[in-house]
């Protein structure tokens, strides 16, 4: 039987906001296939992941830019219209986490997000500011799903790993959660989050 949760962090990107790239570089690259090659070869997962764990903007930039010199407009674009990327709030989501927070719950944010962008995103999304505290890889040099920095979040914010639930929309960081002794959920809707948060005995 699992242990009682006195904790409950949630990830940030695809839990409680909308996450795509494709939204301004559909208007940026306009060709299907040519923004898929941009993607997979240019500016890819890995390279943006780089952000997540630190590395500036700047230089991830001037990395690109010396690899692929004609697709400078379309590398400084990946920045420059980043706000573009994160359209909407998961509402449904967005709701259990604020009324868990009301009901005197303590709710924390583990996520890989860049420092800067995850500012920015506070801005545009305030309820980023409701839980007691996040612990953003981009400050700490460290991602998911080391299991690093879910040890680091659990000592930076006293919590207790068995009383500590994860809702995470990545089945590997989910993986990584339950290494460090956490009870970790995977995210795939609202509706899954509330039967599992129904089975865990989390009212909300």
């Amino acid at each position: 039987m699992a242990a009682h949760i006195d904790h409950i962090v949630f990830d940030i990107g695809k839990v409680l906001i909308h996450y795509d790239p494709n939204i301004p570089f559909s208007r940026i690259i306009p060709d299907d296939a040519e923004r898929k090659w941009f993607f997979d070869n240019v500016c890819t997962h890995e390279w943006n992941l780089e952000q997540d764990r630190g590395r500036t903007w700047a230089e991830a930039e001037a990395l690109l830019i010396a690899q692929h010199p004609d697709r400078t407009d379309q590398i400084r674009a990946f920045r420059q219209h980043w706000h573009e990327m994160v359209p909407y709030a998961y509402d449904g989501s967005v709701a259990i986490m604020e009324s868990l927070i009301a009901q005197g719950r303590d709710v924390t944010m583990l996520t890989n997000f860049a420092s800067d962008t995850f500012r920015q995103a506070q801005e545009i999304f305030p309820f980023l500011k409701k839980p007691r505290g996040v612990t953003v890889s981009g400050d700490i040099k460290l991602i998911k799903p080391d299991v690093a920095i879910y040890e680091k979040h659990a000592r930076d914010f006293g919590l207790k790993p068995q009383a500590t639930l994860f809702i995470d929309d990545s089945f590997p960081n989910v993986e990584g959660a339950r290494k460090a002794g956490w009870q970790a959920v995977h995210f795939v809707d609202v509706e899954t989050l509330k039967t599992d948060l129904a089975a865990l005995g989390v009212a909300f």
